[in-house]
């Protein structure tokens, strides 16, 4: 055999269009699930207003006192649920409220509507308690939830 013969060993024209035909496609599907993952499905309430909006709508009072948490729904938002965070010295915990207090109703709070729960267990030991807001919405998939950001929950000082 000649030099030259064993230097021209190469990957045939097959075999190398056919990984750069799977290459491309690896990497058209990775950038297809990272471009998923900014959108999501959108939960719409009160006739096609996005719920995240609605979020600002909400308006609610609350109290803690005795181990007793009294929440009361003021505005024309039904509140489906709330996420209640409770911070400690050095730590915090979020729960939902139907985990941690006894006869949350299963629709939540309607206009006007007034609870209150023993949330002593879990508020033991804390230096105030945050209610974020959970809506219940349609979407696409049927009827799903949207825990509100914070900025629209209530702090309650102990």
């Amino acid at each position: 055999m000649d030099r030259k013969e064993k230097r021209r060993k190469a990957v045939s024209p097959v075999i190398a269009t056919t990984l750069l035909v799977a290459m491309v496609v690896v990497v058209g599907l990775i950038v297809f699930l990272w471009f998923k993952g900014f959108t999501q499905e959108a939960i719409t309430k009160f006739g096609g207003t996005n719920i995240e909006l609605i979020c600002k709508d909400v308006e609610f009072d609350s109290s803690y006192s005795g181990g007793i948490l009294s929440i009361s729904d003021i505005g024309n938002v039904p509140i489906y649920s709330f996420k209640v965070k409770v911070e400690k010295p050095g730590s915090h915990e979020t729960f939902d409220i139907e985990n941690i207090v006894l006869g949350w109703p299963d629709t939540g709070l309607n206009q006007g509507g007034i609870f209150s729960g023993d949330i002593s267990s879990s508020a033991s030991g804390a230096e105030k308690i945050v209610l974020i807001p959970v809506l219940r919405g349609i979407s696409d998939s049927g009827a799903r939830t949207h825990a509100c950001d914070e900025q629209y929950g209530k702090e309650i000082i102990l």
